[in-house]
C-alpha cells in the first residue's frame, strides 16, 4: 500500500514538473483566488473589531440635580443594574467628577482660575450606562424618562453612535458579500483552468496511459498522479498567496494602526500565521483535488 502511494506521488510530482509551463496559468489563477480568500479573512477581522470598538463608545450618561442625595442616585443605579439590557453602570460622584475635570484640564490655567473664583464644585454627580447590545439603549432611555426619576435627574445624554455603526455594518456586509462573490468566481475560474491543465496533461500522456493499461496497472494507480498534481497546485498556490500577503500586511499595518490603534494588524497576522496557512492549504487543496477528480472522471475513461 505504501509502495503504491509512494509511486503515485512520485509520478504525480514528475508529471507536474514535466508540464511546468502549462502549470503557470493554473497557479496564477488559483493563487489569485486564495489571495482574495485570505484578504477576506483579514478584512473580516479588522471590520469586526472596528464595529466592536465603536459599540464600546456608545453609552447613556445621567446627570443629577445637586439637590439629589447619594442614596437616591445609588438606588437608581441598583435599579438599572437589575435590568437585563444593562451591561454595567458606573457611578461618578461630584468630587470624583471635579477631580477628573481638573486632571483633564491641568494644563489650562484659565479653567483653574475659574474654579478658584467659583469656590465651589459646579459639577454634578452622574452615572454612565452601557448596554449589552446597542439595540437596548432606547429601552434604557425610556426607563430613565420615567416620572419617578424626574425630581432627581437633571439631564440624560445619549451618545448616539448607532447610526454610524449601522452604516459601517452595512458597508462591511456589502464588502463581505462582494469578497465572497469574487472568491467564488475566482474559485470557479481556478477549477476550470486547473481542469483544462489536467486534461492537457492526460492528453499528452495518452500513450503512457495506454502502456500502463497493457501492463495491468489498476485504475487508481492511473488516476492517482493527476489527483496529486491538483493537490500540488493547491499547496503551491497557498504558499505563494501567503508570501504575496506578507509585504501587503507590512505596508498596510501603519495605516491600520492609525485608524484602529487597539488592533495591530502585523501582530495579528504573524500570531495567527499557522491558522491562516491551514485555511489556505485546506481551500487550495480542495480546489486542486476537485478539479483533478472532475478531469479524471470525465476524460480518463477507466
Amino acid at each position: 500500500m505504501f509502495t503504491t502511494l509512494y509511486r503515485i506521488t512520485k509520478y504525480g510530482i514528475n508529471g507536474f514538473l514535466r508540464n511546468g509551463w502549462q502549470s503557470i496559468p493554473t497557479l496564477s489563477v488559483m493563487t489569485l483566488a486564495l489571495f482574495v480568500f485570505l484578504s477576506l479573512i483579514v478584512f473580516n477581522v479588522l471590520t469586526n473589531n472596528a464595529i466592536i470598538l465603536l459599540r464600546d463608545k456608545i453609552d447613556i450618561s445621567v446627570y443629577f440635580q445637586n439637590s439629589a442625595s447619594e442614596d437616591e442616585i445609588l438606588k437608581l443605579k441598583r435599579s438599572l443594574e437589575s435590568l437585563s439590557e444593562v451591561k454595567n453602570v458606573q457611578y461618578v460622584s461630584r468630587d470624583e467628577a471635579l477631580r477628573l475635570f481638573q486632571e483633564r484640564h491641568k494644563d489650562d490655567p484659565t479653567i483653574g482660575q475659574a474654579l478658584d473664583v467659583l469656590n465651589e464644585n459646579p459639577l454634578s454627580a452622574s452615572i454612565n450606562i452601557k448596554a449589552n447590545d446597542p439595540k437596548d439603549y432606547p429601552v434604557i432611555a425610556a426607563y430613565l424618562n420615567a416620572e419617578s426619576f424626574k425630581s432627581s435627574v437633571d439631564q440624560i445624554t445619549y451618545n448616539q453612535n448607532q447610526v454610524v455603526i449601522n452604516r459601517l455594518a452595512s458597508i462591511v456586509d456589502t464588502a463581505r458579500r462582494v469578497g465572497i462573490a469574487l472568491t467564488a468566481i475566482l474559485s470557479v475560474i481556478a477549477v476550470l483552468v486547473t481542469l483544462n491543465t489536467i486534461i492537457l496533461t492526460i492528453y499528452s500522456s495518452r500513450d503512457e496511459i495506454g502502456v500502463m493499461r497493457l501492463v495491468g496497472a489498476g485504475n487508481k494507480f492511473i488516476r492517482g498522479p493527476y489527483v496529486i498534481q491538483g493537490i500540488l497546485y493547491g499547496v503551491l498556490a497557498s504558499v505563494i498567496s501567503l508570501l504575496l500577503m506578507l509585504p501587503l500586511i507590512y505596508f498596510a499595518s501603519p495605516y491600520a494602526d492609525i485608524l484602529m490603534p487597539e488592533i495591530n494588524l502585523q501582530n495579528y497576522f504573524y500570531n495567527n500565521f499557522p491558522a491562516l496557512f491551514g485555511y489556505q492549504l485546506i481551500f487550495g487543496i480542495t480546489l486542486g483535488t476537485v478539479s483533478s477528480v472532475i478531469a479524471v472522471s470525465r476524460y480518463l475513461k477507466l
